[in-house]
């Protein structure tokens, strides 16, 4: 059996010099592999009681959808703003450069629910922490945040020090 980290791809100088890009799409094209990080991830999720899972834009939706799917959980998109017809919730967070948005639906979340995040890497945590702001405005409890990825050499941990975090690989150097 391979490791994980054998199926992510490495793309130096993307999105520019200096900076190399982990590419989870490579993993999705190996049913091995994509095997074995949804079954860590469920393990994981299960293991904190989650009751609905929020999967954040884009390749969050692929690992969320799946995990969703075998667990027989709710889902709930996290999306770059306007892309839902409902009403929404915005939270705002920072980029390197500037500021986004993600929106999820006010009905999309209730009071309690035991919520687990899931994205596919964890880079500064900025996108993680409005997720969470977002639960926990609807009433949500964040009982966990899970990634396939996280980028340890940067400061996401002092961010999301308040919650439970998993991801299945570690890069400590870019």
């Amino acid at each position: 059996m391979n490791t994980l980290k054998s199926f992510i791809r490495e793309v130096p100088d993307f999105p520019k010099e200096g900076i190399v890009f982990y590419d989870v799409s490579t993993l999705f094209q190996q049913p091995e592999g994509f095997r074995q990080a949804l079954d860590a991830m469920e393990k994981y999720v299960r293991s904190i009681e989650a009751t609905k899972i929020v999967a954040i834009e884009s390749r969050g939706f692929i690992f969320g959808a799946a995990l969703a799917d075998r667990m027989n959980l709710p889902l709930v998109p996290a999306r770059k703003p306007g892309k839902l017809p409902f009403e929404t919730i915005a939270e705002e967070y920072a980029l390197e450069y500037g500021t986004d948005k993600l929106e999820m639906h006010v009905d999309a979340v209730e009071k309690g629910e035991r919520v687990v995040i899931v994205d596919d890497l964890i880079a500064t945590g900025g996108t993680l922490v409005a997720v969470c702001a977002l639960v926990e405005r609807l009433g949500g409890v964040v009982a966990g945040i899970s990634a396939v990825i996280a980028l340890t050499f940067l400061p996401f941990a002092e961010k999301l020090s308040k919650y439970d975090v998993n991801y299945l690989i570690a890069y400590d150097t870019e």
